[in-house]
C-alpha cells in the first residue's frame, strides 16, 4: 500500500498505534470531511481520501484481524455517506458518536 496524503506516515508508526488511537485519528479525517462538506469541497474530498487512507491502514494491521468485519463496514457505511445514496442512514450525529469514545479512550491512555 503507498501512502499518498500522510506524507511521514509509514506503517510501522501506524501499526504501533493501539486500535484506539487508529480509530480516534480516522474518526479525526471523517469530521474533516464531514465538516469541510458545506464549505469546500475540494478540502472535503481531501479529508474524505485521508480518512480512507487510515481506513485501509487500519484494516492492513496485523492485530486487527479480529475487528476487520467492523472496520470494513464501517469504511463502507462512510463512503455511502459521504458519496452515494446512505443505503445505511447514517447521519452525522452518527459518525460523531461512534467515534468519540475512542477518542475519549486513546485521549486517556487505554490500551487493548
Amino acid at each position: 500500500m503507498k501512502i499518498l496524503h500522510h506524507s511521514g506516515l509509514t506503517k510501522s508508526y501506524w501499526f504501533a498505534k493501539n486500535i484506539f488511537e487508529q480509530m480516534a485519528n480516522i474518526g479525526a479525517e471523517v469530521g474533516r470531511a464531514i465538516n469541510w462538506r458545506k464549505k469546500d469541497a475540494k478540502t472535503a474530498n481531501f479529508a474524505f481520501e485521508r480518512a480512507l487512507e487510515l481506513f485501509d491502514l487500519t484494516t492492513a494491521d496485523p492485530k486487527n484481524k479480529n475487528r476487520l468485519k467492523e472496520i470494513c463496514r464501517l469504511r463502507e457505511a462512510f463512503v455511502d455517506f459521504f458519496l452515494y445514496d446512505n443505503i445505511y442512514h447514517t447521519t452525522e450525529k452518527f459518525w460523531h458518536n461512534y467515534f468519540y469514545s475512542f477518542n475519549y479512550a486513546a485521549r486517556v491512555g487505554l490500551v487493548e
